[in-house]
């Protein structure tokens, strides 16, 4: 099938590869411009360009999809398809009329549950016991268009948002490659008024740990925002990121160390202790609980957060 690509993280390079291993046609990729990164700042492509020009795609970075010129750089190509994920552009409704079989999307939820930005991120936050991939057909609302297939996936009691982005983008890269060569055989399903909920965009603000929240929903936030943006705390004043945690039984004064070992560093919570696991000093490295203690004697009893 002829299509283009619109993408740009991980996320999408997965989907992207699915498809050129499946023997797609595709004249055409989409990504972000180039962004600083690094502590050069150097500008640096987006993973679906740096895949795109290793086959010999031709890529485009366009500012905005609002433009007739951009639109005259799609219409040009004559795709059936447009395959759409973590793109980080709106498509205006002449975009999403251009391809004969219209826009596609890959969105990492099960719609209409976690519309929005941060799908895997919020449903990790909320407890959800499971979530997956929804192909959908693309509309000019936020993740409101009609679903073409929907695939389940199951989230492990000690998932990170790093280790269910992995696993979802395996997932809809499938997902993607099964749904096209079942196309015309499927018909589109309006996704359900009740459920609806919104992934809003992650702020670092909201991944500092408070301590006064039970600790089920403390360890739950820090492998939520594992890698990005970084629970954190503070420790002597200085900020202390928290990557990897669990939630046990116990009780303290919130935010007080109750003891430092090799198997984990436990902080009193509003309702129980969290065990953090994998910790990362200002400046310093991620480390394992084993490690962080070794050369703070002292942590036991300290307060963190103040």
């Amino acid at each position: 099938m002829k299509l283009i690509f619109a993408g740009t993280p991980e996320f999408a390079a997965a989907a992207l590869q699915a498809l050129l291993d499946a023997g797609h046609d595709i004249p055409l990729v989409l990504t972000q411009p180039d962004r600083p990164a690094g502590r050069g700042m150097k500008l640096k492509p987006s993973p679906v360009k740096a895949l795109a020009l290793e086959h010999g795609l031709r890529v485009e970075q366009p500012l905005t999809l609002k433009t007739p010129e951009a639109q005259a750089l799609i219409a040009e190509v004559g795709a059936e398809v447009m395959v759409v994920a973590a793109y980080g552009l709106l498509l205006p409704q002449a975009v999403l009329e251009l391809p004969a079989k219209g826009c596609l999307n890959i969105h990492a939820s099960l719609l209409p549950r976690w519309r929005g930005a941060a799908p895997i991120q919020r449903a990790l936050l909320a407890g959800d016991a499971e979530t997956g991939i929804t192909i959908m057909q693309m509309d000019v609302g936020l993740d409101t268009g009609a679903m073409l297939s929907v695939h389940p996936l199951p989230i492990a009691a000690d998932e990170t948002a790093a280790t269910l982005h992995d696993r979802l983008a395996g997932a809809g890269a499938r997902a993607i490659v099964d749904t096209l060569a079942r196309l015309d055989a499927i018909t589109p399903v309006a996704q359900p008024e009740q459920g609806v909920t919104y992934a809003q965009k992650l702020s670092k603000a909201e991944a500092e740990v408070d301590w006064s929240q039970p600790a089920t929903d403390i360890a739950r936030a820090i492998r939520a925002y594992n890698p990005v943006p970084g629970a954190f705390t503070r420790l002597a004043g200085e900020p202390l990121k928290l990557w990897l945690a669990e939630a046990e039984e116990g009780h303290g004064e919130p935010g007080t160390v109750l003891s430092a070992g090799a198997d984990g560093v436990c902080v009193a919570a509003g309702r129980g202790v969290v065990r953090l696991t994998q910790l990362q000093a200002a400046g310093g490295k991620r480390l394992a609980a084993r490690d962080f203690v070794a050369g703070r004697p002292d942590l036991t009893g300290t307060r963190l957060g103040a």
